[in-house]
């Protein structure tokens, strides 16, 4: 397994890839990689002759009061856990190589608007700019995206078909702990006590799943899944939210393919869950 720090060794080793015909995957990550990264390395595995790991804690995807400074960092384990699943490449540039001042941002308003990005303003614009860079940058036939952060796939999906991306964008399930709890790199913010508490959010998606599925009107599931969480003293809900599936935008009934979708501060941490609903 190779790494690479700058674009230009990138790109000489995906020009080699291309001319010997081979299928390029892509799997985007801010590092401190976990078992649910570990899925869509495995994916992209499966799925391409060559994988590239991006492993990029993304500046201007942060607000002036989030956590970048304190945002986990590990690359020798990730470079550990990239080896053993295959992934071929490391990308790990810092940011001076990403960014030059000023630079050009990509962003959809639209399906930016609500849930997180209604919380993180500026967010999604940062997040659509790099994304948009690796896709440059990788040539990849195939991107990785975890389904965790349903806002974020959902807007890249949107992002490559208005911007003609040649790029296939693929969701992968949700990887939780045996407890139940979604995995995510800020759990490791969680003592012993908000951990236990942070079940919270995985008890309201499964008893959020069982209601629509018994057929449960929009306010009564909010209002269950609500109950549930803040049950938990340890829990405040920044939001959550039952939107169309495609557009991101609020239901009052469900009838059509939808998103439940989350953020709750356990103590100062705030994490992020979802489901999926198809009829």
């Amino acid at each position: 397994m190779k790494t690479a720090k700058t674009v230009e060794e990138v790109r000489n080793l995906v020009k080699h890839c291309k001319a010997e015909g081979k299928s390029i995957g892509l799997v985007p990550t801010m590092g401190f990689l976990h078992k649910g990264h570990g899925s869509l390395i495995k994916k992209a595995r499966e799925e391409n002759d060559f994988v590239i790991v991006s492993d990029f804690v993304n500046p201007i995807q942060f607000g002036p009061n989030e956590d970048l400074e304190s945002y986990p960092r590990d690359f020798d384990a990730d470079c550990k856990l990239c080896e053993s699943l295959g992934a071929d490449l490391i990308f790990h540039p810092e940011p001076s190589e990403m960014y030059q001042n000023p630079h050009t941002t990509v962003d959809i308003s639209l399906l930016s608007d609500g849930l997180c990005g209604s919380k993180r303003p500026g967010h999604f614009k940062g997040v659509c700019t790099v994304v948009s860079k690796l896709f440059n940058i990788s040539k990849a036939d195939r991107a990785y995206f975890g389904q965790k952060d349903a806002q974020q796939l959902a807007i890249i999906k949107k992002m490559v078909k208005d911007l003609n991306f040649d790029v296939e964008v693929i969701g992968c399930p949700i990887v939780r702990e045996e407890d139940g709890l979604a995995m995510s790199s800020r759990n490791t913010y969680l003592n012993e006590a908000e951990r236990k508490a942070a079940l919270c959010l995985s008890k309201a998606i499964f008893a959020g799943k069982d209601a629509i599925h018994k057929g449960m009107k929009v306010c009564e599931l909010q209002s269950l899944m609500s109950r549930i969480i803040t049950c938990e003293p340890m829990a405040k809900i920044d939001y959550l939210s039952v939107v169309d599936l495609e557009n991101l935008q609020p239901l009052e009934e469900i009838h059509e393919p939808v998103l439940v979708a989350m953020a709750v501060y356990i103590g100062k941490t705030r994490l992020i869950d979802n489901f999926f609903y198809e009829f």
